[in-house]
């Protein structure tokens, strides 16, 4: 009799044992929920819900002093098949980053392994080259940048200081393009800022090991540095791949889209759709179409990885 009302106190001791434990769990996890509210009522209400309503649009001819009017695939239909412009922004668009971000990402990986050295001064320099990061989209940014790319501007004066004629950088359809791939370019702050952290974890015995075995540092680039590197070029492709598709400011301010669309980037005429023909489910639909196209190509870069991305943890590719 005793046994059992043992038995009987001991569960009951494990019984509110776990029921304040399943309390303890519920209170923090109703803590953490409070703690983040703010910024999930922020993603439901600002991204969430502004998506929900995009994609209704995209089907609707809408334009914002009316109501919306049930089109079906209409603008889809016509984006794909009817609008030349379209074309000319996605070609424009394609051309602009898978040209700005090699060249980025290849500038950026060059100035790290230089910052890489150890050498004193290098973490003032690296401050000092990562300052175009954070000013580089700005509006000030692509105003001076304008002016120095202008027929007056420095960059002439200092083409006709050697001798060479004047060009219309920005009025130039042959040269405006180059002149937003330029300043994209520039703004190599971050990429270079990621590649000096990846670099700086690779194991100098590794080095040391292939230096003894009469490794030229090219060698040492190719099948050390590179390999080792590689999840850290793949993060920068992506981020920098997205990124560009969404390039707006520079375009706008710097040349409008003109000359004759020669730098009508996809966002841009997306704004135009939108904000100056007013034609909102037009503009939805454009955006939707983005949105799949960055999401193509985001899962080709990912699906491809497992050929040329390393993993140390999955002992190699």
């Amino acid at each position: 009799m005793a046994k059992l009302e043992e038995v009987d106190s001991s569960t009951n001791l494990q019984a509110i044992h776990d029921r304040n434990l399943k309390k303890k769990r519920m209170k923090e996890n109703l803590t953490g929920y409070a703690i983040i509210s703010p910024w999930l009522i922020g993603f439901l209400a600002l991204v969430i819900g502004p998506m929900i309503a995009s994609f209704y649009l995209s089907f609707t001819n809408y334009n914002l002093l009316s109501s919306a009017q049930w089109t079906g695939i209409d603008n889809y239909v016509n984006i794909l098949t009817n609008d030349g412009r379209f074309r000319q922004a996605l070609t424009v668009t394609l051309i602009f980053v898978f040209v700005s971000t090699p060249l980025k990402l290849l500038f950026a990986l060059f100035l790290a392994m230089l910052f890489n050295t150890g050498r004193k001064g290098t973490s003032v320099f690296t401050t000092i080259y990562y300052i175009p990061s954070i000013i580089g989209g700005s509006v000030a940014i692509a105003v001076v940048w304008r002016i120095l790319f202008g027929r007056n501007g420095a960059v002439n004066e200092f083409v006709q200081a050697l001798g060479f004629s004047g060009v219309n950088w920005i009025g130039n359809p042959d040269t405006a393009l180059s002149v937003l791939i330029l300043l994209v370019v520039w703004q190599f702050g971050s990429p270079m800022i990621i590649f000096l952290a990846g670099l700086r974890q690779i194991p100098q015995e590794l080095y040391e090991a292939a230096a003894v075995d009469g490794a030229s540092a090219f060698t040492k680039f190719m099948k050390i540095t590179i390999p080792l590197l590689t999840p850290v070029i793949f993060f920068n492709l992506v981020m920098q791949t997205i990124g560009a598709f969404m390039t707006f400011t520079q375009a706008y301010l710097i040349t409008g889209g003109g000359p004759m669309d020669s730098t009508l980037f996809y966002a841009l005429y997306l704004y135009e759709v939108a904000f100056e023909y007013l034609r909102m489910g037009y503009a939805s639909a454009m955006a939707w179409i983005l949105l799949v196209l960055i999401a193509g190509i985001t899962l080709v870069f990912f699906l491809s990885s497992k050929y040329w991305v390393y993993y140390e943890s999955e002992g190699g590719r």
